[in-house]
């Protein structure tokens, strides 16, 4: 029986979500069952390429709460089944883990970091929890208000990086810049606000699954070539070091992670050593280029999620580059006027 998944993250804008890319990487490996939407907003940019979504829904906001969400699903699993629910955002993470043992009860599979893994890699603790592992990360300062901001400078020195509890960062080089992005951080995603020491050097991913026992099912280290304001990767190319994916297995291995997870490391430029920067509890927006490198874990994560076995995966090719791009998506006003009515689109299939 084919088996169906619902995704969440479908924004594609300057700052994208991991969606698209997640369900374009099940869509190479030909994936035969439907591939279900979960959209915030009908404008969220992705909802309307209907030659990557079969269907898409629109589901309450996570501050609505779990009940909410829940009664969303239910209805949405009673038109279409849903076999497995991807949710691709940080700020949904502890909802949907809340209601893991009803979707269970309704068979609808998830495979996630727990509570307690997603916070002990918050960037309100990660500093603690790497002091406690030997894992070298930047200075950091946990701000609440913008009187701490005064104190941070002076004990990390200027310049420093102003950081968003969730997203977004910013390299501020006063203190007036560090007041005017802890507002605007502070006004969209809330407390706290993380300062951190700015350390000079060229930036690293890797992308990685980890079984919940400890193990690396399968990892994308990746350097980032081009930058957005935001400090998004907006071009990469992955790479092969041993030292950089001994580095993600460790943390794998101390956090016992389940799920998919994004390591974010600084090549420091006087030692050549590798800095923690962050971790983030679900996939980054460039993770298509996993499956181009060979590496397809999105895929991994749905066989795990569906209760099948997955062997470790190879190492990716090295020397795959990718590029993002803009593009414009063209479709009858029906659509729209299908999602703000009704709360959802079902596209035609040849």
């Amino acid at each position: 029986m084919t088996k169906n998944i619902a995704i969440t993250g479908l924004s594609a804008t300057d700052n994208p979500a991991p969606g698209i890319p997640i369900t374009r990487c099940l869509r190479k490996d030909n994936w035969k069952g439907k591939i279900i939407g979960l959209a915030y907003d009908a404008f969220d940019t992705g909802i309307y390429d209907g030659e990557l979504l079969d269907e898409v829904y629109l589901i309450p906001y996570p501050n609505a709460g779990e009940q909410l969400l829940l009664e969303r699903l239910k209805y949405i699993h009673s038109q279409t089944r849903i076999d497995m629910f991807l949710p691709t955002l940080d700020s949904e993470l502890f909802t949907v883990n809340r209601l893991v043992p009803e979707l269970n009860k309704l068979g609808i599979k998830t495979f996630l970091p727990s509570e307690e893994q997603v916070k002990m890699r918050s960037k309100a603790l990660l500093s603690e929890f790497c002091e406690k592992h030997g894992i070298h990360v930047p200075k950091t300062e946990v701000l609440n208000d913008q009187r701490g901001i005064a104190d941070a400078i002076k004990k990390l020195k200027l310049p420093i990086v102003i950081k968003g509890v969730f997203y977004e960062a910013y390299v501020c080089y006063s203190l007036e810049e560090a007041h005017i992005y802890f507002g605007k951080l502070n006004a969209k995603w809330g407390l706290p606000i993380i300062a951190q020491e700015y350390l000079p050097g060229e930036e690293y991913d890797v992308a990685c699954v980890g079984d919940g026992k400890g193990n690396l099912v399968g990892a994308v280290p990746m350097r980032k070539l081009r930058l957005t304001e935001k400090g998004k990767a907006w071009a990469g190319v992955t790479i092969k070091d041993k030292k950089l994916y001994e580095q993600a297995e460790k943390l794998i291995d101390a956090l016992k992670w389940r799920g998919p997870c994004e390591v974010e490391m600084l090549k420091d430029a006087k030692t050549n050593e590798y800095i923690l920067v962050e971790i983030n509890p679900r996939f980054p927006s460039w993770i298509y280029l996993s499956a181009g490198a060979g590496v397809n874990l999105p895929l991994a994560v749905v066989h795990l999620a569906l209760g099948e076995k997955v062997k470790k995966l190879q190492a990716p090719q090295p020397g795959f580059t990718f590029v993002r791009h803009a593009t414009d998506l063209v479709c009858p006003m029906s659509y729209l006027e299908s999602l703000t009515t009704k709360g959802e689109l079902i596209f035609e299939r040849k």
